[in-house]
């Protein structure tokens, strides 16, 4: 829309409401200015203005009109009904969209050409350096893994810095941004900061160079007391309470409170942080921490829940602050647990007491990590069959807080899965060869720093093959029901893969699960220079849309191992007898479920209920506030889940045993 310079009447009208500009003709506006609604204004360098016909509403229902009142503006272009009003100090080279209401701030300003954010280096994992990562707005989980962890291939890691040290330069300026519907109240000083479509920013203490990724879809919300230096904020986010952010990616859906401080991180979709601390972590996504004195230092996670008081040490007080250590998806840390990197927790694993001994479980997944006498005890596979494994996998589709259509993060939530079966079969390997070393009557076994107990070890290849086989046979089952063959001959011609990509060893990209081969066929394409950011982001995608394609061309090669042929020579026995053993592998591991649900309702639980009744009491008590153990979402959630799975075993069954060789 065409803007036109202010009429003499125009000029008049605003002096006699004590506005002043350094040259009234740098000031040009809209048809159909109205200059009664601004006041008190001065106008420096290329102004221009929008119309001003709208009122809003604040917060305890006191409407103003929009215009600006109160305020020194200094190149500036004003969208159409935006309210400024009481402006501290100035706001300097902005373009600011329709709708916008910013009030009672310090400053906004750029000051020289800002890149906003994009291209800061964060020192993450490795405080002493080494493994610094380019943010820009655009960053994903599964790139900056490859950035972090592949520094093996340093042509690939230079190749991806320099696209995004490109990008950082096309989105450098020396004129911000602020976006339509934007709220911005009783602020402190905002510098360099770029501010996408529908923010709520209210009353934060201070944001330095960084870009805020709001939209209509998923806005950002910022609260009282926070300071953000040096970051990019994804869409959807949710920053409040006076919590401190410094060099910093916060990912989409994330939320951070309760004074939490943040620096020098990377964090990916749906983490939250409260209370604790945060220094040089990689959070893939879901990284929590709700409790006071809770610090996560020099570490990767994913999909972990860390317990009150929960830390650990990167320093042994000789390099310095050097050491790294990871706990790989769905790891939990106890109250009070503590780790001493370096360490590598295996995924979907607990770490409970203190663990000194620099202990490497990640070839033993689904493990307890124990503290006993000083001593690290691992128990293989225990955390298979608990209730809290199960929960945890179901409730985080449940939690997804990425409202944004446009999702940077490709996040795989299967609890199985070839990343995570593969390190059952290799740990089930590691077990029997412990075993046939030590012989099967040593009582305590020695394994990576840690010890094992004779009964432990047991159990733990029991374990480990049931999850193989229940694995194995879910990937079965489904190639079957989606062929729906009418033969053996069909059925077979189902079950070859319809690609070779997926054999071998499978890796999790901080949430995307995918082939080590495709992995490294990337790697190799942007070391050719035949790639670029959205190239990339694109072959990450496909990589997460075809995961059950290629899980099925692993399963079927294990599946080829087990049986002693090829999937297109399979007897009718060995399909019968494979989902035979499935079925009992999920029942049995569903039955395990369920009584560790059972003791969250015992005498023990119902400790504290009832305090001033007798036993009687204490149970109603107990029920009326717990309910019934029979009665409870998660317990009938597991027993229809037996149900469904036996009915599901004895259809396929049905259909098998139809066909003849």
């Amino acid at each position: 829309m065409s803007y036109r310079s202010l009429t003499e009447q125009e000029i008049k009208q605003l002096q006699a409401q004590y506005c002043t500009a350094d040259d009234w003709a740098n000031v040009q506006v809209k048809e159909g200015f109205d200059a009664r609604y601004i006041q008190d204004a001065h106008f420096s360098g290329c102004i221009r203005l929008g119309v001003f016909e709208r009122e809003f509403e604040l917060p305890g229902g006191v409407k103003v009109h929009s215009g600006i009142v109160h305020a020194m503006v200094h190149n500036c272009e004003v969208g159409d009904n935006c309210h400024l009003y009481n402006i501290h100090n100035y706001i300097a080279n902005y373009t600011i969209g329709a709708n916008t209401c910013i009030e009672n701030v310090n400053a906004v300003l750029v000051d020289g050409k800002s890149t906003f954010g994009n291209g800061v280096r964060v020192a993450v994992m490795n405080e002493g350096g080494g493994r610094e990562i380019p943010i820009f707005d655009r960053l994903s989980a599964s790139l900056a893994y490859i950035l972090t962890l592949y520094r093996h291939r340093p042509q690939m890691v230079q190749t991806i810095e320099q696209m995004i040290d490109d990008y950082a330069q096309s989105q450098a300026s020396d004129r911000g941004q602020i976006g339509e519907n934007v709220t911005i109240l009783n602020c402190g000083s905002i510098k360099n900061v770029r501010i996408g479509d529908y923010a709520q920013i209210r009353g934060t203490s201070r944001l330095k160079n960084g870009s805020i990724n709001s939209n209509r879809f998923a806005p950002v919300k910022l609260g009282s007391g926070v300071k953000c230096t040096d970051f990019i904020i994804a869409s959807g986010v949710e920053i409040l309470d006076s919590t401190i952010v410094d060099k910093c990616f916060v990912g989409q859906g994330c939320v951070f409170d309760k004074h939490y401080s943040a620096g020098e991180s990377l964090f990916f979709s749906n983490c939250q942080g409260m209370h604790g601390e945060a220094a040089a972590i990689f959070a893939g996504p879901y990284t929590v921490t709700h409790h006071k004195s809770t610090l996560l230092i020099a570490g990767m996670f994913s999909f972990l829940n860390a317990g009150s008081g929960s830390n650990q040490s990167n320093h042994m007080y000789k390099l310095g602050p050097i050491h790294q250590g990871v706990a790989e998806r769905g790891a939990k840390t106890t109250s009070d647990s503590y780790l001493l990197w370096p360490s590598k927790i295996g995924a979907f694993s607990l770490v409970m007491g203190r663990h000194t001994n620099h202990a490497d479980t990640s070839e033993l997944p689904f493990s307890y990590l124990i503290e006993n006498n000083s001593e690290s005890y691992l128990v293989p596979g225990a955390n298979l069959r608990t209730v809290g494994t199960i929960r945890d996998a179901q409730k985080w589709p449940k939690r997804d807080n990425r409202k944004d259509p446009d999702q940077l993060d490709y996040i795989n939530f299967n609890l199985l899965s070839p990343y995570t079966e593969q390190k059952m079969w290799n740990g089930r390997e590691v077990l029997q060869h412990i075993q046939d070393l030590a012989g099967e009557n040593t009582e305590i076994y020695g394994y990576k720093n840690c010890k094992i107990r004779n009964s432990s070890l047991r159990h733990g290849i029991e374990l480990y093959t049931i999850g193989i086989t229940k694995f194995l046979g879910n990937s079965l089952i489904t190639r079957i029901e989606n062929a729906a063959p009418q033969s053996l001959d069909e059925l077979r011609r189902a079950l070859v893969p319809d690609t070779q990509v997926g054999s071998g060893e499978w890796v999790d990209l901080a949430g995307l699960i995918a082939p080590r081969s495709e992995v490294a066929r990337l790697l190799n394409d942007i070391e050719k220079g035949s790639m670029s950011l959205q190239t990339i982001a694109e072959r990450l995608s496909e990589m997460h849309a075809n995961y059950y394609r290629y899980e099925w061309t692993w399963a079927a090669d294990k599946l080829e191992q087990l049986w002693g042929c090829s999937v297109s020579q399979v007897s009718l026995d060995q399909l019968i007898t494979t989902i035979q053993e499935w079925k009992t592998a999920v029942i049995d591991l569903d039955k395990m479920v369920y009584d560790d649900a059972r003791k969250e309702f015992d005498l023990n639980s119902q400790t504290g209920f009832g305090v001033d009744g007798n036993a009687s009491q204490q149970q109603q008590d107990f029920e009326n506030v717990r309910g019934k153990f029979e009665n409870n979402a998660f317990v009938k959630a597991v027993t229809e889940h037996i149900e469904r799975k036996s009915q599901l075993g004895d259809r396929v069954l049905g259909l098998l045993k139809q066909f003849k060789d």
